[in-house]
């Protein structure tokens, strides 16, 4: 990986602000810190380099802040713990702002620093540091972020990176944001604060479940006659993985997983059921017989249920376990739906595994072991017309998998359910928390960032409108040599909208055939591989016949394990998920 190497840089005692604050950022283990240049952190960006020398942390430039925060996101998504990222005052913050809420989503740590000021007047340059100065500049996020503070003193911005380094790796996970003042980073330190003991303000423990309620969860479970294992938001952890299949294995419960999260539960056990994005028949079947739900920090569990049993009381008994309600808020609805809970345990869904592994081990009950099955043999992609749909674009990336370790980092919108395979808790990565588009790109670096030295192959499937708008972010893993292999499932359109353009003309008795109109990405079409390589990535495409999908895929493996940045431009057929079709819908049956 390319780190730059200042000249000059003496190992000597800081002399400004700023050199206090990167020492800071040293203590708090941040092994990088992702930025777009900007004259309000310019103090602190002196300092990590030419007092600093530019290591521990390291910076990766980007071409973008909402390029800049998914890289975080994207790493904290493989760890679990969170990069720095420095933000240009309220310009950068502006640009940023959709992939904070997709970090904030998707719980994962992350600490956002910003810039501002200076807030004394008589010091800001006309014009320009006036319009870079606000008075409360986290009002921007704070909805969407676990905490912020804007410190005077360097006393107490050091107290404020300990608190925001300690809140977002706490449970739930999420951004937090501490904002600098350019005179305090540019002033002189005559007696600079002592550095704080770094080892006396780390994150709590994880949050484990009350005594009572855990042993009132584990005789449920043990008393079910159906039950049914829901995991959500689990750890990438291999102990916490295994814990959840022992369990499911003891009770004998059948599981379901789902696409907006990572991998949960080994898609080949005889007890997992279906992997879902909405539900299926047979997965509210398998719903609605279940006499014991257990959810694992699900993600809508209340929508799921409603799927299942319609305005119908839930005839099963739930027991949810999730510390989401610390984190909610009355201004996004990313809480989802309310659900029903007969148990509720307040704790983190890996240590609530481990609590009741233990306690139904206690009770020497032990169900039989399903066997493994095999996965399903993989169908080809040629059809008849050598076109490439979604679902064969899927078959082949799964081919792909099975012959060498991959981590599924994204998958784009169109992905079938049926053709998620995962062995590993690193095998597939989830989405990307928020449900907007331009994510990928980012994640997929801080993915692959995170991933090095693992023998993982970073994958991102992209569709083209994602890929497109954040195709900047290429640059940022071409000049610090991340490999990175994106296949860009290529459809030319938005496709998603032109479902709903048509879902909206047949309500309303007007022609289908309109619903391309303000959609499609094409006339002229989107030079994908061009693009990729106008950003020192190497592109590869259009890839559109079926015989060549499978070469091109091992092409571009191959070219990714020696250190490239691959873009794979395959044009596929446009395919709708029926489930997701249905879930169009607002009551407008």
């Amino acid at each position: 990986m390319r780190i730059d190497h200042p000249v000059g840089v003496k190992s000597a005692a800081g002399a400004w602000g700023s050199d206090y604050l990167a020492e800071v950022m040293r203590l708090l283990e941040i092994e990088h810190v992702v930025l777009v240049p900007g004259a309000s952190f310019r103090g602190l960006h002196d300092s990590l380099v030419n007092h600093l020398g530019n290591t521990r942390p390291s910076m990766l430039l980007a071409l973008h802040e909402e390029n800049a925060v998914a890289i975080a996101h994207g790493y904290a998504k493989v760890t679990g713990r969170p990069l720095g990222v420095i933000l240009h005052s309220n310009v950068g913050l502006m640009h940023a702002t959709m992939a904070i809420f997709n970090a904030f989503c998707d719980r994962v740590p992350m600490l956002l620093y910003g810039a501002t000021g200076p807030m004394d007047a008589a010091a800001r340059r006309p014009w320009i540091d006036w319009i870079h100065t606000c008075a409360d500049q986290a009002a921007l996020i704070r909805q969407f972020i676990k905490w912020d503070n804007q410190p005077s003193s360097l006393g107490a911005a050091a107290e404020a990176m300990l608190r925001a380094a300690q809140i977002a790796s706490t449970a739930p996970c999420g951004p937090t944001y501490v904002v600098f003042d350019t005179g305090l980073q540019e002033a002189r330190m005559d007696a600079p604060p002592p550095l704080p003991d770094i080892a006396r303000y780390r994150p709590a423990q994880p949050l484990h479940p009350a005594p009572e309620a855990l042993r009132a969860a584990a005789r449920m479970l043990l008393a079910a006659k159906q039950p049914l294992l829901l995991p959500g938001r689990v750890g990438r952890g291999m102990d916490a993985w295994q814990q959840r299949i022992a369990l499911a294995e003891m009770l004998g419960a059948r599981v379901l997983t789902d696409l907006k999260t990572p991998a949960a539960f080994p898609t080949g056990h005889g007890l997992h059921a279906r992997a879902v994005k909405f539900l299926t028949e047979e997965s509210k079947r398998i719903l609605a017989e279940s006499d014991v739900i257990l959810s694992l920090d699900w993600i809508d569990l209340a929508g799921t249920l409603k799927q299942a049993w319609g305005n119908q009381a839930v005839s099963a008994k739930i027991i949810q376990v999730s510390a989401e309600s610390l984190v909610h808020n009355g201004w996004s609805m990313d809480h989802q739906g309310l659900p029903p809970a007969d148990i509720y345990l307040l704790a983190e869904p890996d240590a609530a595994t481990a609590c009741l592994l233990e306690e139904i081990r206690k009770s020497r009950r032990q169900a039989p072991r399903s066997a493994r099955r095999k996965q399903p043999e993989l169908r080809s992609v040629a059809g008849r017309d050598q076109s490439i749909g979604v679902g064969a674009l899927a078959d082949a990336v799964n081919e792909l998998m099975a012959r060498e370790p991959v981590s599924l980092v994204k998958i784009n919108l169109g992905w079938p359910a049926r053709a998620m395979r995962h062995d590993h808790p690193l095998e597939f990565l989830g989405n990307d928390g928020g449900g907007g588009v331009g994510s990928g790109v980012g994640i997929g670096i801080g993915a692959a960032l995170a991933l090095r030295g693992s023998g993982r192959l970073p994958l991102a499937v992209l569709g083209d409108g994602d890929f497109v708008m954040g195709a900047s972010g290429l640059w940022t893993a071409a000049r610090h040599g991340i490999a990175l292999m994106i296949v860009v499932a290529n459809n030319l359109s938005f496709f998603n909208d032109e479902m709903h353009q048509e879902r909206m003309a047949l309500k309303r008795g007007r022609p289908k055939e309109n619903r391309w109109i303000g959609q499609r990405i094409a006339g002229p079409d989107i030079d994908i591989a061009g693009l990729a390589r106008a950003h020192g990535a190497l592109g590869m495409g259009p890839i559109s016949r079926a015989a060549d999908l499978r070469k091109a895929l091992r092409s571009g493996a191959a070219r990714t394990r020696r250190g490239s940045v691959v873009v794979i431009d395959v044009r596929v057929a446009a395919e709708y998920d029926a489930a997701l079709a249905s879930l169009m819908v607002r009551g407008d049956k």
